[in-house]
């Protein structure tokens, strides 16, 4: 029960990031786009980090030398990707006039899917053991803030009001805390363990192909090598800090 424990309480403050947003309320546009693309940066550094040096090497030891953990870890970045090809269908296949709404609905879909699966991995990574879950769980929330600040972006860019993207951006990262349960509970039934690679899947795909073009197109826009270097840093710092708390916890 004390494992339950650790899951709802590691899901539960994981949706409470979705509050984020409120930060915009307070920052200036200057400040935040000086501080947004070194957060972005990291935390793709603590996902690839995550994945490589923690999730990866954790399925080898519970499911053994085998092709199935590769596999496991496609099926994971296979699904994001499917995903966003989905997410990109419908925002081509909507006319101007509804173009911005649609796609904050869709948004809202897609990040409930997203949170739903990141508590089935953060479970799933729990049930080995506290210190794999706590080191997932990491990994997770240094991307879950550049996350929910770009969400709360575009549901105000398509005509929210900002009390009202606050509340459903947090209604869609509560997903994380069903999520969690319900492999919590899944596990008596079947092996969770399969988990440790999807996640790991997951991680690769949203830093490959969603946070690093993302500071990357920064850079491009920029044309600054002190923002291309302090973007590296930052995904350094990121994988630097997620080795340090793996060898801690060892």
């Amino acid at each position: 029960m004390h494992i339950l424990i650790w899951i709802i309480l590691a899901t539960l403050t994981m949706s409470l990031l979705a509050w984020v947003g409120l930060v915009l309320f307070y920052l200036s546009e200057e400040l935040l786009n000086k501080v947004i693309s070194p957060l972005i940066a990291f935390s793709a550094g603590t996902l690839l980090a995550g994945a490589m040096f923690h999730l990866i090497p954790e399925s080898y030891i519970k499911i053994g030398i085998t092709e199935v953990v590769p596999l496991w870890v496609m099926a994971g970045f296979s699904l994001f990707l499917l995903m966003e090809l989905i997410l990109n269908w419908h925002h081509c296949h909507h006319t101007h006039e509804n173009q911005k709404s649609a796609v904050s609905y869709l948004i809202l879909i897609a990040d409930g899917l997203h949170n739903f699966l990141g508590g089935l991995a953060i479970a799933g990574s729990f049930l080995i053991s506290i210190e794999v879950g706590i080191i997932t769980w990491l990994a997770a929330a240094a991307h879950e803030i550049p996350q929910e600040f770009g969400d709360f972006g575009i549901l105000v860019h398509g005509g929210w009001e900002k009390r009202k993207a606050l509340t459903f951006n947090y209604l869609s990262a509560f997903t994380v805390v069903i999520g969690g349960i319900l492999a919590y509970f899944l596990s008596d039934t079947i092996d969770t363990v399969f988990l440790l690679p999807f996640a790991a899947g997951n991680f690769i795909y949203i830093a490959a192909a969603d946070l690093i073009p993302e500071f990357s197109h920064t850079h491009e826009v920029q044309r600054s090598i002190r923002a291309s270097l302090a973007n590296f840093i930052a995904i350094m710092s990121g994988v630097t800090l997620i080795v340090i708390i793996r060898l801690l916890l060892a």
